[in-house]
């Protein structure tokens, strides 16, 4: 079956942790600084973060439809994504809590474990990353 491409996102960075990042139409147009620096911009793990935890929204949405619910207006994801290093070797992990109000928690469970399994964001990081799902 071919596939069908929904979205190609394409940014332009220079500067790598200490640049800039601007999408093709303009959209996104962000300066970058390294974690902790306290120089203003953001930085790749923030912007990660931010990404995951949208799509991962929009997932729990085609989760909660598959059980036909409707997923609660105040539906949130704190997405925290770890920037390590272990004898000099870097690598990410990351936690998503997230916040379903209104929905009983054994549902709200499967929720998110159907989430998991077809955000895009959580397919391309199992198996990579260390990734904890927490119900708030």
């Amino acid at each position: 079956m071919p596939e069908q491409i929904l979205y190609t996102g394409r940014t332009h960075t220079t500067g790598g942790r200490d640049g800039a990042a601007r999408s093709s139409d303009g959209a996104l147009d962000v300066r970058l600084s390294p974690p902790g620096s306290g120089k203003p911009g953001t930085n790749p793990e923030q912007l990660f973060a931010a990404g995951w935890s949208a799509c991962f929204i929009g997932a729990l949405g085609l989760a909660a439809a598959s059980h036909k619910i409707r997923l609660p207006a105040e539906a949130a994801v704190d997405a925290e994504v770890d920037l390590a290093n272990t004898d000099g070797a870097y690598f990410l992990k990351a936690r998503l809590t997230v916040s379903l109000p209104g929905i009983d928690p054994a549902l709200a469970r499967t929720l998110i474990d159907q989430a998991h399994q077809t955000c895009p964001y959580s397919k391309a990081t199992r198996g990579n990353i260390a990734v904890e799902l927490t119900l708030a």
